[in-house]
């Protein structure tokens, strides 16, 4: 049973990395759609032969109508479209006693009495003509209208069509007012009743909006979106035959018939099997890759979660896009994946993993080839525009870089499937310059990921290694010789892992920090010693020693104080490797020949270095502090300096964890001295 435990607790990182890669493949196949999916692409076929089999339908379907003829058949419908109008009963019975009381209010009841019942009479009769054919609201859907336009009048809910001319307006109501009253001047008072008549008109004929856009909404509706049927086992396509506009709507309704069927138990266990077969193949490509050629990914199980965790997000995003027929797939900011990646390792990691993410998403996608040719051709300059990440307005540039390349990209597959460009939009560039506009949020994306999962991208190296931040101007302030070797150090390092490849920016932020324990006792270490008093000269030499080795563990305590990222950390930690206080510990052999010396008080605990980074940096500061004590400075002496330290350094095994050639060593050596000479002002002596 120990044996058990034992091979699982040193085989837990192979053990989590399945069970990872099996998550991921069980969550992404959970999110992918079952339904089936046509196996032909021929969005680029349009004008040319159907180089597949002959086509048979394999079921019943309808031909769904194109875009243009239901826009078309939309259009007919809004211009045939009749307003409705309601006839408004209770404006005119209101009016209608309106007259009547007010006649009765006004009249002088002195008068003569047949003179007021004429009068009245025609007054009712006046106005029960003009209300019997109705006068009309103004309204913008009958302005500049013919005369004979027709709508819909409402009345105790019948409807009937009537033509524009058969109403009245207020002005044609008020001339047909005063012919009356001309006509009957003779028996009526007309001044009298003129402005009783004024006041009792109104408009009885109301524009009923909200029916005439719930009738216009249902004749929309109405609209049938297909045409025709094809049967099963007819003939859709034959191998050879011309892909006119006819066969393609055909092929594209039996494709949208595919996408949207429901499949039976034993079509969803192998639509299942499939799809299990697909993503693992997928993913297994990429975790070879990692394997491969990005091992210090692969062993990284916190690096591992962290790329299959943001696959699984745009995968998650992709099925949402294809389950909403409000917006485009192409909204969505598939190449933030690229960038967030490209922050935190190199670009083949990055355009690896978004490749592998646009082949698993496009099996949702409506149009496959188009959109990974779009989306890869997107990634690809994602990741180029950001290269090398050194301020907030790269990010904005490689927004507007992928906009012009989905844009460029689209044009030119629709005028190859099109024959031509007539049927692009500016809306289908809206949807592009969203998607770009959406990319600026992986800025505080990648802000995220680094508090969550301990990563450092280029951005953080530059705000840390700005040498004016709290820690660093510490750091000058009461170790000034410290922070002038740190900067010597940054300088060398930064030159050399740029000539052999590597993260210059992670070197020269480490280096800047590598030395910050000598902030604690900063006149112990000889740089800082301004008066010519040397502490160590009332020491021991083992008690010299733990001073000048703890400046590595009391480093570390204070970049963990301030929150430091690790790989930061790790330059402190492996700066001196588990290399030698020399020069204490020979004093030591020189003072007590005959003691038995315990060689760990005068070691380093290390760990050594362990990339080509950390290794680099060893180098640089040993080779910098040394070159402080030469007595002369001439190629001769900094060339034998050099290669005695970095020589010594390889045989003590301070390399052999991290990935560095021997010919990187030799270009280093190189550089070291090269800039040296640069520093002290040698002249390379050429020979006569």
């Amino acid at each position: 049973m120990k044996k058990i435990i034992s091979a699982i607790h040193h085989s837990y990182p192979q053990i989590y990395k399945g069970l990872l890669f099996a998550i991921a493949i069980s969550a992404i196949v959970l999110i992918f759609p079952k339904q089936g999916k046509f196996k032909y692409e021929f969005q680029n076929m349009k004008g040319k032969p159907w180089y597949h089999d002959d086509l048979i339908a394999p079921f019943d379907f309808a031909i769904n109508k194109t875009k243009e003829e239901l826009a078309n058949e939309k259009a007919e419908v809004l211009k045939s479209a009749k307003p409705y109008f309601k006839f408004n009963n209770a404006v005119v019975k209101v009016k209608k006693i309106e007259l009547l009381k007010d006649f009765e209010t006004n009249w002088d009841n002195k008068r003569n009495k047949t003179l007021k019942e004429n009068t009245y009479a025609v007054a009712k009769n006046i106005l029960d003509s003009i209300y019997n054919k109705g006068i009309i609201e103004p309204a913008d859907v009958i302005d500049h209208k013919a005369p004979d336009f027709s709508i819909y009048v409402l009345n105790n809910n019948v409807a009937e069509e009537r033509e524009l001319r058969s109403f009245y307006t207020i002005n044609s109501a008020f001339a047909y007012m005063q012919q009356q009253l001309n006509v009957n001047a003779q028996a009526t008072d007309i001044k009298f009743i003129s402005s009783l008549l004024e006041n009792a008109m109104a408009h009885s004929i109301i524009y009923d909006k909200e029916t005439t856009d719930k009738i216009l909404k249902q004749a929309i509706d109405d609209i049938a979106p297909s045409r025709d049927i094809i049967l099963k086992d007819q003939s859709i396509i034959s191998k050879g035959e011309i892909v006119d506009a006819k066969k393609y709507q055909v092929l594209e309704s039996l494709k949208a018939e595919y996408d949207g069927q429901s499949v039976g138990a034993g079509s969803y266990l192998l639509i299942l099997f499939g799809q299990i077969i697909i993503i693992t193949v997928c993913l297994s490509v990429l975790i070879a890759f990692l394997a491969f050629f990005r091992k210090d990914v692969f062993d990284d199980n916190a690096k591992i979660t962290f790329i299959l965790i943001l696959i699984i997000l745009q995968v998650l995003m992709a099925k949402l896009a294809a389950n909403s027929a409000s917006f485009s797939i192409y909204i969505l900011p598939f190449c933030i994946l690229p960038i967030i990646i490209r922050s935190f390792f190199d670009t083949r990691v990055a355009l690896f993993v978004h490749l592998v993410t646009v082949l698993i998403i496009s099996f949702m996608a409506p149009n496959r080839f188009e959109f990974t040719f779009i989306q890869l051709l997107g990634g690809m300059v994602a990741i180029f525009s950001i290269v090398n990440m050194r301020n907030r307005s790269q990010i904005f540039i490689s927004s507007t870089v992928i906009f012009l390349t989905y844009s460029i990209s689209f044009i030119g597959i629709t005028i190859i499937q099109e024959g031509g460009s007539d049927i692009i939009t500016w809306f289908d560039f809206a949807w592009f310059g969203v998607s770009a506009t959406l990319t600026l949020f992986s800025y505080p994306l990648i802000f995220v990921c680094e508090k969550i999962f301990g990563f450092t991208s280029d951005v953080s190296l530059l705000e840390l290694s700005d040498t004016n931040g709290k820690l660093l101007r510490e750091l000058a302030s009461r170790a000034p010789g410290t922070f002038q070797h740190s900067l010597q150090v940054a300088n060398l390092a930064e030159e050399a892992i740029y000539n052999i490849g590597g993260n210059a920016l992670l070197v020269r932020t480490g280096a800047l920090f590598h030395d910050i324990g000598k902030m604690e006792m900063p006149m112990y270490f000889i740089e800082n010693q301004a008066n010519g008093i040397n502490p160590h000269d009332d020491l021991s030499f083992d008690d010299s020693a733990a001073i000048i080795i703890g400046h590595v563990i009391k480093g570390i305590e204070i970049a963990k104080k301030n929150n430091l990222p690790e790989s930061i950390i790790d330059f402190i930690r492996t700066h001196h490797g588990t290399s030698l206080t020399t020069y204490f510990y020979r004093s030591f052999q020189k003072e007590f020949p005959e003691e038995i010396i315990n060689e760990a008080k005068f070691h380093y605990p290390g760990p050594i270095p362990f990339s080509k980074e950390t290794a680099v940096l060893m180098m640089a500061d040993s080779v910098e502090a040394a070159s402080r004590s030469l007595k002369k400075y001439d190629v001769e002496s900094i060339d034998t300096l050099v290669e005695g330290i970095i020589t010594t350094q390889i045989a003590q095994n301070q390399f052999v964890n991290a990935d560095i050639t021997f010919k990187d060593i030799n270009t280093l050596k190189k550089i070291f001295k090269k800039k040296l000479m640069n520093v002290y002002h040698i002249r390379v002596e050429y020979p006569r």
